[in-house]
């Protein structure tokens, strides 16, 4: 291949950068205008810029490639091509006919996925099209950018945790077109203070605190949970996925000292009595100062789960500190829930979930504003008056191998912004329940420190 320098100006004959005065989508005036879409009209180009974009890259690292559409969908599938990473293709929205799928392609579960944009600016599409894709289970860590406008977007996004590989820069590009003579010197120094006065700027601004969010919590459930992570130094919620009362206590025992809550579905316990099983342990509870979870995922109309919560073997009313629900039965459904918390299920990471960005919206608008409601279980980030429940976390995903960091506690805190880990198989499943609990306690712990001090937000 020709060098970086001459391939831009190849590339540069096809009008693919234009210079002036134009109003961008936010309604900023610019000095230059990039559109990329004439690239996929020549085979030579497209080619070569394929493999200038794979050349940067781990190729190890991803089992997939998702162009952004719609420029970038072209440039995705000639990476493909030449790597012989297959292609899953992303809508700009789902259709409302058919299989109504909003990801199209072959793909499983957990595999990894390379986002393919053509030109970064604020950063924010990206973060929208990242949360879709990971919607389907699929994982993203890198993306790689034709250009970068240079207005904050990259920055943005790594803030976030994510990598993003960029072949040329707006002032890269400068350069080179004022070397060849196509940019005066006035030209370039106009781009420079445009560039200067519109990028996104970001400050460090420490994400609320425990104690910040103590200070403002309303629900006496939010009140206690902040209360004894504080008194423990610990947001760990261990998941007791157990199918006996004596394995359940046993768990709780051991792993007691060191959590702020036990995550029960006590409908799965296969010898369940109430006095055998609930009373033994709330004294644990009480023993080791955490509270009790109820992971019932409630998803009836008011009166149902009204039922359900108050009534029958499990009595779950007169134990649980606090409950999982669905909001799918609207606001008043959750009414019932008058003496415990309620987490809702704003998003699903199941893959095939129906838990869409629109039903997510109308979801949190629910959630958000329910006085019963202390949090919510989602893969993106909630209002900070709301505490956010991440379940999934596992020290092994460390080291998948593939350059992934992916439901680990520092990812979890510093890319979702959680307050609570909730980590099942990585305890019930150790050798050692105590001792992972220990281990999930401090990782855990350390990470939410971590993430008061890189926290940042967008002005």
């Amino acid at each position: 291949m020709e060098s970086k320098k001459e391939f831009f100006l190849e590339c540069y004959k096809l009008g693919i950068i234009k210079f002036g005065r134009f109003t961008l989508k936010s309604g900023i005036e610019s000095p230059f205008y990039v559109d990329l879409r004439p690239l996929a009209s020549d085979p030579k180009i497209l080619k070569n810029l394929a493999n200038y974009l794979l050349d940067m890259l781990p190729l190890d690292n991803f089992d997939l490639i998702c162009g952004v559409p719609y420029a970038a969908l072209p440039m995705a599938t000639a990476m493909s091509l030449e790597s012989y990473i297959p292609l899953i293709i992303k809508r700009k929205e789902a259709k409302n006919y058919g299989t109504k799928k909003l990801i199209e392609g072959i793909y499983q579960k957990g595999q990894n996925c390379l986002l393919v944009e053509d030109v970064i600016t604020s950063g924010k599409s990206l973060i929208e099209t990242i949360a879709e894709v990971e919607q389907e289970d699929i994982k993203v860590a890198d993306i790689v950018v034709v250009l970068d406008r240079e207005q904050g977007g990259k920055e943005l996004l790594e803030s976030r945790g994510y990598r993003v590989h960029t072949l040329f820069n707006i002032s890269e590009v400068c350069t080179i077109l004022r070397e060849n003579g196509e940019l005066t010197d006035d030209e370039v120094k106009r781009i420079q203070d445009f560039l200067q006065g519109n990028h996104i700027q970001f400050e460090e601004k420490i994400r609320p605190s425990y104690e910040q969010k103590l200070e403002a919590a309303q629900h006496s459930v939010s009140k206690k949970l902040l209360e004894t992570a504080l008194a423990k130094q610990s947001n760990l919620i261990a998941s007791a996925d157990v199918t006996t009362t004596q394995e359940l206590l046993d768990l709780a025992e051991k792993v007691g000292p060191h959590i702020i809550a036990l995550k029960t579905h006590i409908d799965i316990i296969s010898d369940f009595e109430y006095e055998k099983t609930i009373t033994p342990l709330k004294a644990l509870a009480a023993k080791h100062n955490f509270l009790l979870m109820e992971d019932r995922k409630f998803a009836d109309i008011g009166n149902t789960q009204e039922l359900q919560f108050t009534s029958g073997v499990f009595k779950i009313t007169d134990w649980a500190d606090f409950v999982t629900s669905q909001v799918i039965g609207g606001f008043e459904s959750l009414d019932c829930f008058k003496n415990v918390g309620v987490v809702a299920i704003i998003g699903m990471s199941s893959k095939g979930a129906l838990t869409t960005s629109a039903y997510r919206e109308e979801a949190l608008k629910i959630a958000s504003s329910h006085p019963n409601v202390i949090g919510g279980v989602s893969q993106n980030a909630l209002p900070e008056e709301m505490l956010l429940f991440t379940p999934g976390v596992n020290l092994a995903d460390s080291g998948d191998g593939k350059g992934q960091q992916y439901n680990t506690p520092e990812h979890v805190f510093k890319t979702l912004h959680t307050d609570f880990i909730i980590v099942g198989r990585g305890i019930y499943k150790a050798e050692n329940a105590e001792q992972a609990a220990q281990t999930y306690k401090n990782e855990g712990w350390k990470a939410y420190l971590n993430s008061l001090e890189k926290k940042e937000v967008q002005h």
